[in-house]
């Protein structure tokens, strides 16, 4: 693309939030927001085709990754723990349990200590295709984050972090 499209490219982009263009600093905070609020868009669609891949919903999805980060860190995790993390029911926990059993990505095994218990845990299919399916994303986003040098890194993690704050502190 020219630089001539670059810039109406950029000028389009301003004009396509929601905010009013008050002053020169709005309009880069606007083309940040335009800039992020694509990403989360790329973000979300690339999380609907992980999701139609592999046969399972986000929650499935987030209760999966969780379960894999716990085995490696050495630390068992039960159905309450993960209800707890994922913020659903109890009865929602079953059925998702069920399915993640089903579909030959996790097991249920007795708890070595307390007989009523259970300890979830991922198949070692599991952990190899997520990161089969994942793996080659993951890597071209590394690659990306890589070209910051330190000080870029640090400026970029902090407006994520009060992005974040930001967006946590809206009332529900």
């Amino acid at each position: 693309m020219s630089i001539k499209g670059l810039v109406m490219s950029h000028k389009c982009e301003r004009q396509g939030y929601w905010y009013g263009l008050e002053s020169r600093k709005q309009m880069g905070a606007v083309d940040v927001l335009n800039a992020l609020r694509d990403y989360r868009s790329a973000e979300a669609e690339m999380r609907r085709r992980t999701q139609a891949s592999m046969g399972m919903g986000e929650t499935d999805l987030m209760a999966l990754r969780y379960l894999l980060e716990a085995e490696r860190v050495g630390r068992e995790v039960g159905p309450k723990e993960l209800t707890v993390r994922l913020g659903i029911t109890s009865a929602s926990m079953t059925s998702l349990v069920d399915r993640l059993v089903r579909s030959g990505y996790v097991t249920r095994e007795p708890h070595p200590t307390d007989r009523r218990a259970l300890i979830l845990r991922p198949t070692p299919g599991s952990d190899q295709e997520v990161r089969g399916t994942l793996g080659d994303m993951h890597a071209r986003m590394m690659e990306v984050a890589a070209t910051l040098n330190a000080e870029e890194s640090l400026v970029v993690v902090d407006f994520l972090r009060r992005m974040r704050s930001a967006i946590d502190e809206v009332a529900t």
